[in-house]
């Protein structure tokens, strides 16, 4: 197979892999461009657009819940407009933090060490915060108080730092808030509706030269979203069951082997 569509293949997979996991899809990119040698700029445009994929598979997967909220929202169901408004204030403070610190967040893109570590560290604490949770309370987006959405929001902003990953942050903010696991996951997906296509607008605006240009080809960048949507399809689905039954342990075991293998291999580089 062609090298070029292989590398299409793989990173296709590693964004819809690793996008909902709580393992960093980011820090994933980045290290697979130094594990494979590309150049990292050439396909900044693709593993943006392919991004938009791995949404598009939340929005197939829970397209009744979002029906059930856009008609309780015509007919003024207090649920429905609870749901909206923790989704909007726990996206608040992302927007602005990452508007504001958007160019120091991008000088971070580019060290992969930086990944590695925040990989390490974030998988000791999802071991910690696992053992640390003894009651759960809010078993329902719309259950969570304002005050707890706040707190999940500036939560979800340690994911700027490659690596951390927005759904591990947001998940785990939310376990130590009271939420219970299934909603954790769950509010992490919605909540990267809204994140998601924030940061991919901002790019898409920063790099407009590169729309038309598009390095990489927008054939392959087709290929790349589509294999994205797919495999985010499915891995959703497995995630929510997984931690419904065994919690987030395997993914934290899984940070801290990959974080410690990739310092070892910079190391030797």
């Amino acid at each position: 197979m062609d090298l070029h569509y292989l590398t299409v293949i793989l990173l296709g997979i590693v964004e819809g892999l690793t996008e909902f996991l709580p393992v960093s899809s980011t820090g994933h990119l980045i290290l697979a461009s130094e594990l494979l040698g590309y150049d990292a700029s050439t396909w900044a445009m693709f593993n943006i657009v392919i991004q938009l994929g791995a949404i598009l598979a939340v929005v197939v997967l829970y397209w009744r819940t979002f029906w059930a909220v856009a008609t309780g929202l015509l007919h003024r169901q207090p649920t429905s407009w609870r749901f909206l408004r923790n989704l909007i204030i726990a996206f608040i403070p992302s927007a602005v933090i990452g508007l504001t610190l958007h160019d120091a967040i991008e000088t971070l893109l580019g060290a992969p060490k930086v990944v590695a570590w925040a990989l390490v560290v974030g998988g000791i604490a999802i071991l910690l915060i696992e053992r640390m949770i003894k009651e759960n309370r809010f078993h329902g987006i719309a259950d969570i108080p304002l005050v707890r959405v706040i707190g999940i929001g500036f939560i979800q902003c340690i994911s700027m730092i490659p690596g951390v990953s927005r759904s591990g942050a947001t998940i785990m903010g939310a376990l130590a808030l009271g939420v219970e696991r299934r909603t954790a996951a769950e509010f992490s997906f919605f909540l990267a509706i809204p994140t998601m296509l924030g940061a991919t607008t901002l790019e898409l605006l920063k790099k407009g030269d590169q729309i038309t240009s598009a390095a990489v080809g927008w054939d392959s960048i087709a290929l790349g979203f589509a294999i994205s949507f797919i495999v985010a399809l499915l891995v959703i689905k497995w995630f929510v069951g997984l931690v419904s039954r065994h919690g987030f342990a395997p993914f934290a075991w899984y940070r801290i082997v990959a974080g410690t293998a990739a310092l070892l291999w910079l190391s030797t580089r």
